[in-house]
């Protein structure tokens, strides 16, 4: 083998391009299957008969085991193979879908939902390790990505489309088979256009790590989503507090493991760790307010769950160029500015929704959605591009996982925070509207929820009723103001953290860590990229003089 150093930056071309496509089947899937099951519960609760705790785990399983095992297959794909991770979690993700549609009780299909779930957990950083590694320019690279948070994105609103329409025609199962024939293409067409990327210094896999990594992420996301929907208790806390203390633990292992599953060194780099912040402060805001919205579709305008979901989707194929059009915008100036940008305009939207009223037009509704989803999108798809584009590319997976891992947490979060503080505001608008007389069940369920109120102000007379209702869509409303403004603060402090924080950093360190050069395995033989004049700024010898560990595959580049 003789060892060739580029002179310049290799760029991707069709086949690069076509395997993008490839890569964005199992992304689009993993994000659907999050919202796909929202119209199958009552369908499959009629045949299956699920009690209260096991419907809850049918919905949670799937999220937490993702959750869990993100950080752990992320580090799994730079020792083995991430398109072997990517073709084996592929294999699983469709034998667990039609495992899940033909499940015939409760606990056959929250064992297949787990199944997905790990899936899944292969499937995303893989997928986006994979970018990392097929496209080493950072104009082109910065495309791709845009293009692969758009897919993320989209999968989350067209899967309730999907569901509904399926569930029109077909059983409730069917939301699952719609996996399959997009797996079996992956399968097929993965080992053909997808090149094997892995890291030849990896070393053992750290199971203490893979473990502590779960005993953290698990009971967090339990704590939190169980708080956002039955308030403080006693074992959501305690969870929470397990969750920490293994997520002390974790990062104690993984200064001392002589193979460490995710290099810390990672959070030292500014543009990477402000990043996994700029990501998880997003996600806080998008998908806290995302619940209110979908609420205030079918309970206080009164419509369907399908009618919800159609309009719902508008504001999503709405942004679908933002992404794109910030990726280009910040080759051209400094991406910080792009970035604050995009909280600012998430932050306008969000101060728009807080003039909402239960009778506004459906226009302002959307187009405030669609402006403050806009942001969020420039927000996710810059912030995944840089800290991507700082990591090593040996380490892009463990580097994806902890990017998804704070998307995660951070839709968890977002949940419970600004999920209280809307319910607590509900619960003290509507306790004062409460008719007297009524019976103690009914006004504890009227004060819970929304949908409480509206089956108990079915249930009285007339104008009684009618008052009941309206009042508590005000409250529902005013929750929602107050909610929409916190994530607007929020949202302004991450402005002002991207301004600070991330300053400078156009072009910094685009192609990688400085001085590091492409090095993946590319099917057992080592294929990278570095330029002359990144070699000579590391240290290396001068252009013309062969670099040990960047090498040309029988003469050919990548």
């Amino acid at each position: 083998m003789t060892f060739t150093p580029y002179t310049t930056t290799p760029v991707a071309g069709r086949r690069e391009w076509t395997a993008l496509g490839v890569l964005l089947l199992p992304c689009l899937l993993v994000s659907m299957d999050v919202s796909v099951l929202y119209f199958a519960v009552p369908f499959l609760t009629a045949e299956l008969e699920p009690s209260s705790v096991q419907q809850l785990w049918i919905l949670d399983v799937y999220g937490f085991v993702l959750a869990g095992l993100l950080i752990t297959m992320g580090a799994l794909g730079d020792r083995i193979g991430r398109r072997k991770l990517l073709l084996s979690g592929a294999l699983l993700f469709g034998l667990a879908s039609a495992a899940a549609a033909y499940a015939q009780s409760a606990e056959m299909l929250i064992a297949a939902r787990a199944l997905l779930g790990i899936g899944g957990a292969t499937l995303m950083p893989s997928t986006l390790a994979l970018i990392r590694n097929l496209f080493h320019d950072a104009k082109q690279r910065g495309k791709a990505i845009a293009i692969w948070s758009t897919a993320v994105t989209g999968g989350i609103a067209v899967g309730p489309v999907l569901s509904g329409a399926l569930l029109e025609h077909f059983w409730w199962g069917s939301v699952f088979l719609l996996n399959a024939p997009a797996m079996v293409l992956l399968l097929v067409c993965g080992p053909l256009l997808l090149p094997e990327f892995k890291n030849p210094a990896a070393g053992r896999f750290d199971l203490p790590g893979s473990l502590l990594s779960l005993l953290a992420m698990l009971p967090v996301v339990y704590g939190v989503k169980e708080i956002a929907r039955d308030g403080l208790a006693l074992l959501p806390v305690l969870a929470l507090v397990a969750g920490l203390a293994a997520a002390a633990a974790f990062v104690h292992r993984q200064r001392t493991a002589r193979h460490p599953m995710l290099d810390l060194e990672l959070f030292r780099n500014r543009g990477f760790s402000v990043s996994v912040l700029m990501n998880l402060l997003a996600m806080f805001a998008i998908v806290g307010c995302a619940v209110f919205f979908t609420q205030y579709l079918q309970t206080v305008r009164g419509m369907s769950p399908m009618e919800a979901a159609l309009w719902n989707l508008l504001p999503t194929l709405a942004v679908g160029g933002m992404a794109p059009a910030a990726a280009a915008l910040a080759q051209r100036t400094d991406r910080a500015h792009v970035i604050a940008l995009g909280c600012a305009i998430a932050a306008g939207g969000f101060v728009w929704l807080s003039w909402l009223e239960p009778g506004s037009a459906l226009w302002f509704v959307l187009t405030a959605s669609a402006v403050y989803a806009s942001g969020l999108v420039v927000v996710v798809s810059l912030g995944n591009e840089l800290a991507l584009g700082v990591a090593p590319p040996e380490r892009a997976g463990s580097a994806s996982a902890v990017l998804e891992s704070g998307t995660e947490l951070g839709g968890a979060l977002g949940m419970a925070i600004l999920g209280s503080i809307g319910s607590a505001i509900y619960r003290g608008d509507i306790g004062g509207a409460l008719p007297a007389g009524l019976p103690a069940d009914a006004a504890d369920a009227a004060r819970e929820t929304l949908a409480g109120a509206a089956a108990v102000a079915g249930a009285l007379p007339g104008r009684t009723g009618e008052a009941l209702l309206t009042a508590a869509r005000t409250a529902f409303t005013h929750g929602l103001q107050t909610a929409v403004l916190v994530a607007a603060g929020v949202m302004v402090c991450a402005a002002v953290l991207a301004l600070t924080l991330l300053r400078g950093l156009r072009g910094v360190q685009a192609e990688g860590v400085e001085g590091q050069s492409d090095v993946p395995v590319v099917d057992g033989a080592v294929r990278g990229a570095v330029t002359a004049a990144d070699a000579e700024g590391a240290g290396a010898p001068a252009a013309g003089t062969p670099v040990a560990g960047t090498a040309v595959v029988q003469g050919e580049p990548s």
